[in-house]
């Protein structure tokens, strides 16, 4: 790397949590099991709706590529981490922070499309329930599942090919445990216009017009929600979005917390603390909620527990 105030970087730091030994082997045994139990949670909903067929419909559809983005989006940042924190070596090339950043944008996008596909999906069903297999036919679906990754896909190759023409100071520490892009910009010695207005433009793109069109679906779904005059069919309406209405608040909410911490507070650790709930915990919980909060969900684990558990129960039969 070329010694100087400005230079075309070559490598960076990331800082990440607490430097000393002890709280090191903590964090990499906490990681190490929410990684473990979010890709085991994810991998068993994408099982679980790949096996049976009473659950080969949009809205699970619409959940078998949320989850296995959830995989993605979260082994994106974590297993660096976990090679860092082990290997005591913080250093990340500028081509990995670049895929970093990039592949952190696509599958965060891909999370936030189909949560607003699926809020969509739920208005259809509630709204208009009579004409649901007709606007949600294959065709429809298969073309909302393939506009999310494309258009993901096109907004974070454009926030990525604008961050290769920036140059970069000789303080190349990022605090954080991944290359967060208003993080490396920071670092950026170069004018970074071009790049704010690329991330403001993107924003409002996929995650304000999204995030609008989810609480459409919603204000919708409750309108119609309030004319049923039975309780009974009020709790049946609300309980087919509740699994979906508990991942968006999580999601957007600790989303939210991230630039709200941030701009409230110029404590780094605040920031990281916020950002770990957005980029780890949540995929992490997502299965349990789709699983504990879904009936379908429950019966399609106990009917594939059931197809499993006899076949490794069965006695073996020798012949002589």
């Amino acid at each position: 790397m070329e010694s100087g105030n400005q230079t075309h970087a070559s490598e960076f730091l990331l800082l990440g949590f607490s430097a000393k030994p002890e709280i090191q082997f903590m964090l990499f045994g906490l990681f190490l099991c929410i990684y473990l139990v979010a890709l085991t949670g994810n991998l068993l909903i994408i099982l679980i709706i790949f096996s049976d067929s009473h659950l080969h419909v949009p809205m699970y559809f619409f959940l078998f590529n949320l989850s296995f983005a959830d995989i993605c989006f979260i082994s994106t940042t974590v297993p660096k981490m976990l090679l860092n924190i082990h290997t005591q070596r913080k250093v990340i090339t500028f081509a990995g922070c670049l895929g970093q950043t990039f592949f952190f944008f696509v599958f965060g996008c891909v999370d936030n499309l189909f949560l607003t596909v699926m809020a969509y999906d739920r208005f259809v069903a509630i709204c208009h329930p009579l004409h649901y297999s007709v606007i949600m036919n294959p065709q429809l679906c298969g073309l909302l599942a393939l506009a999310s990754w494309c258009i993901s896909v096109m907004g974070s190759l454009l926030e990525t090919l604008t961050l290769m023409r920036l140059s970069f100071c000789t303080n190349m520490e990022i605090p954080h445990f991944f290359c967060d892009l208003p993080e490396v910009l920071k670092l950026a010695c170069s004018d970074t216009f071009i790049n704010n207005l690329v991330v403001y433009v993107v924003t409002v793109v996929l995650g304000i017009f999204p995030f609008s069109g989810i609480l459409f679906s919603y204000s919708q779904i409750f309108s119609s929600i309030l004319r049923i005059s039975s309780t009974r069919g009020k709790y049946k309406a609300f309980s087919t979005c509740g699994s979906h209405l508990s991942v968006v608040s999580l999601f957007y909410g600790t989303g939210f917390g991230v630039y709200l911490s941030s701009a409230a507070t110029s404590t780094s650790m605040m920031s990281l603390v916020a950002s770990v709930m957005y980029t780890i915990v949540t995929p992490m919980l997502n299965p349990f909620i789709y699983s504990l909060r879904n009936r379908d969900m429950k019966g399609a684990l106990s009917r594939l527990l059931g197809r499993v558990l006899p076949l490794s129960n069965r006695p073996v039969t020798r012949h002589s």
